[in-house]
């Protein structure tokens, strides 16, 4: 049987590769679906097209979400469909990273730990009377705690880079694995720490200005002078800090991966994108976080007490026991909240592309539901 464009021995629908038609009925024409091969099990209903060249049923949802402007729900479910149908590309990424990252102190304790030896309490306290050697180990292991969290962070930036582009799949039904995830941010992951960079460097400013504003005032200002700066300054800079980074940094990651834009066209973008609907986007932005922070807490804390635990029990190996225990707990609580944001941040700026934009209209085209 002849195949169509992407699809060998399925019969194609001119200029939309992957997709092939279906036999119609009486009164049910003929009309694209997307092909099995190569996309994602989302569930479609309808067959056939209207005239308009739209199909029926859920032609408004050939992927994990509809392609309509999305309600908090819609964000929602988007977003734990994308993370079930690419775990590797979500989950799977997200639990490399970390656990490649948090190797390297437990490594370094377990070696220390068993030539050295390292003195610390349960509480992660250091104990009296060190020589040399130990005070090295210790400073050793706990540098290298501190390179593999920051290592950690950056590997997450790459899955939140990697996740805007299976987000963008999603939506026309597309399935994408750990290898084309990460093959699709080619070009894009220095940028990617760069944007992570010049974010962290503009924010640790803004701070450094703000704790130079509350030295001078408190060197030079009167008692009265420093409580009315303190009862001012202190929500203002926060309601700051919270607009800057919903209106700068909260969306600049997926344009910067899905579009042909620099670092600073990718803050630009950002900034128009959410211009209209700061609250409602900060509203489910702050939600996200409350949501990935409990349930972060719920992952993390029985880890957390069988360290505890495990380190009154045998002492001699308490700071490799704390380390351990560290980095078991950051694959956890990366494993789940890492996806789940970087998915709802993606399916946001989706939502806004479709509201400003008329995306929707472009992916049901590429999904084959909208004829030319």
């Amino acid at each position: 049987m002849p195949g169509g464009p992407g699809v060998p021995g399925v019969p194609g629908v001119p200029g939309v590769p992957g997709v092939h038609r279906v036999a119609g009925g009486p009164g049910r024409p003929g009309g694209p679906v997307a092909a099995p091969g190569g996309w994602a099990p989302y569930p479609v209903g309808g067959r056939g097209v209207v005239p308009n060249g739209l199909a029926l049923g859920a032609a408004h949802k050939p992927g994990a979400f509809p392609l309509r402007p999305l309600t908090l729900g819609a964000i929602y479910d988007g977003a734990f469909r994308i993370i079930r149908f690419n775990p590797r590309a979500t989950v799977g990424a997200a639990v490399i990273v970390t656990a490649v990252a948090m190797l390297i102190p437990v490594l370094v304790t377990a070696v220390l730990t068993f030539t050295v030896g390292l003195a610390v309490d349960a509480s992660g306290e250091v104990g009296d009377n060190l020589d040399t050697a130990e005070t090295l180990s210790l400073l050793a292991a706990y540098g290298s705690l501190l390179l593999s969290l920051a290592l950690a962070e950056i590997g997450v930036v790459l899955v939140t880079g990697m996740v805007a582009h299976v987000a963008r799949a999603a939506a026309v039904g597309r399935q994408m694995d750990l290898a084309s995830a990460w093959a699709a941010t080619r070009g894009k992951r220095w940028r990617l720490v760069g944007l992570t960079a010049l974010i962290i460097a503009v924010f640790s400013a803004l701070v450094t200005l703000y704790v130079l504003a509350w030295v001078l005032v408190v060197v030079l200002g009167e008692v009265l002078v420093v409580v009315a700066w303190g009862l001012l300054s202190v929500p203002a800079f926060f309601c700051l800090c919270c607009w800057l980074w919903l209106r700068l940094t909260y969306l600049a990651v997926p344009p910067l991966m899905l579009e042909d834009v620099g670092v600073l066209g990718a803050l630009g973008r950002a900034w128009r994108l959410s211009g209209g609907h700061f609250w409602r986007t900060f509203g489910i932005a702050l939600l996200t976080l409350i949501i990935g922070s409990v349930a972060g807490g719920m992952l993390t804390t029985p880890v957390t007490l069988v360290g505890q635990l495990a380190a009154i029990a045998l002492p001699q190996y308490t700071l490799l026991l704390l380390v351990l225990t560290q980095a078991v707990a950051l694959v956890l609580q990366n494993a789940f909240v890492a996806p789940f944001a970087s998915a709802v941040s993606s399916l946001q700026y989706l939502d806004l592309r479709m509201r400003k934009e008329a995306l929707d209209v472009e992916l049901l085209r590429e999904a084959g539901l909208l004829r030319e």
